[in-house]
């Protein structure tokens, strides 16, 4: 499955929905309103918000079935926003009690502009009961203030190294077991014709990785208050190597950010785009990768990749070997603050977080938020990379600004300008000008 997730928002509109919130008297982090453990509640309807397509028909179902089984004379409406909508209709609905949607599923790095202005019910009573610490460390701490709790794991997706085992093979490249090696075997494997590594010279998503491989951080909070540290020496070495990855090893155009890689994989022969060797996407592309075969219901879909001499995976290696920290999609969940119906809510993420729920999530290519249930995924190689891929994943900073640093499109200008071939410490410099004004709105 495609995931298109385009953050369209600003600082206005963030400091326009903190004014709202506060004018609706909203609970503020540290406040605590959520209920002692009593499941009961009041009949009511409550309604969520899902992200795009990614929840299956077959999921949402089961939620509306199952609340309504558990809750006696209540509803669950389930509505879905797409995703480069999201943000804007968030910052106008939340602060509403009367339309605001009572749970709401928002992408992980968008998290902390809503977790740090109290847009969101306080989780925190409900953590050990939904799960604790086995939910994904990584987008617990995007969705907390402090020790507060404020939007919980959804699901995860992690990314890894796609190839053609075919192209490799021929060329005598061996799979790499450092991130060196790496660089070395997609300098080798391009051509013409061929991108050793497909990336987009705007892949901030993908490019970070070499930041975090090398120890750098896109921005650190102290007392308070979040920098940008493009400008550390460990961030300037990431940046450097995604100078050196792109320009040597990619043929996609410095103006493309997060396109269908994908597409480049699958090699041309059925009038898809021109050939990569590798590519870096989250596990759910498997589904967009492989030959062509026909359906039950008639349509020609790929077929995952099921011939191993032609397609495989790796995970992106490390500097010095073992695993990188790569950046991981997928999406938290939350309760409104200002949701007329918080116990009944806190019931639908009863459910949410529950054993058979958590598995439907495998069982569907999405990674479970609890890491007892990632057996659900399976046991096959593509299970073990998302799993073990998932366990050292990063996210972007938790700083309250950080949507607005997306919607500003300033990492994409930067990282254009890198893979252009600009000086990467004078850009890192005139960018952290940029992007530390942003970070704390």
């Amino acid at each position: 499955m495609k995931r298109n997730r385009i953050v369209a928002t600003s600082v206005a509109s963030t400091i326009t929905l903190a004014l709202a919130l506060t004018a609706c008297g909203t609970d503020s982090p540290g406040d605590d309103p959520t209920t002692d453990g009593d499941t009961t509640a009041e009949s009511g309807d409550i309604t969520l918000w899902v992200a795009g397509g990614d929840t299956p028909d077959e999921l949402r179902t089961y939620l509306v079935d199952t609340f309504a089984e558990e809750n006696p004379g209540s509803t669950l409406t389930i509505e879905q926003q797409e995703w480069p909508d999201l943000v804007t209709a968030l910052t106008t609905a939340l602060p509403d009690a009367n339309n605001t949607p009572d749970v709401v599923e928002i992408g992980n790095t968008q998290s902390p502009t809503f977790t740090t202005i109290g847009a969101f019910r306080d989780l925190t009573p409900l953590y050990e009961e939904l799960g604790g610490d086995n939910l994904l460390p990584s987008f617990v701490e995007v969705g907390s203030v402090g020790d507060q709790k404020f939007a919980l794991p959804y699901y995860f997706g992690s990314r890894y190294m796609f190839y053609r085992s075919d192209v490799w093979s021929e060329a005598g490249v061996e799979v790499p077991t450092t991130l060196g090696e790496f660089t070395e075997a997609a300098k080798e494997l391009r051509t013409d014709e061929q991108s050793g590594f497909a990336l987009g010279g705007q892949d901030w998503r993908n490019g970070i990785s070499w930041v975090f491989a090398n120890g750098g951080e896109l921005a650190v909070e102290e007392d308070g208050v979040w920098t940008s540290t493009l400008s550390d020496p460990n961030t300037i070495t990431g940046l450097e190597q995604f100078q050196e990855l792109y320009t040597e090893t990619s043929n996609i155009p410095a103006t493309e950010q997060d396109v269908a890689y994908w597409e480049f994989l699958n090699d041309g022969t059925d009038g898809s785009p021109a050939p990569a060797a590798t590519i870096m996407a989250p596990g759910w592309a498997r589904w967009s990768i492989g030959d062509l075969v026909e359906n039950d219901e008639g349509e020609e879909v790929r077929d995952g990749m099921v011939d191993d001499s032609k397609f495989d995976i790796f995970a992106l290696p490390g500097v010095d070997g073992g695993l990188a920290p790569v950046f991981a999609g997928g999406s938290n969940i939350a309760i409104s603050a200002q949701s007329q119906h918080p116990e009944l809510s806190e019931n639908l993420l009863r459910i949410i977080f529950s054993e058979e729920y958590q598995n439907m999530l495998g069982a569907n290519g999405l990674g479970p938020a609890n890491s007892d249930y990632v057996g659900s995924l399976g046991d096959d190689k593509f299970a073990t990379a998302m799993i073990e891929t998932a366990a050292d994943s990063k996210l972007t900073p938790a700083a309250p600004g950080w949507a607005g640093v997306e919607g500003s499109k300033v990492l994409e200008e930067l990282f254009q300008k890198i893979a252009e071939g600009g000086d990467v410490t004078a850009l890192a410099a005139e960018y952290d000008a940029k992007i530390d004004p942003l970070l704390n709105n």
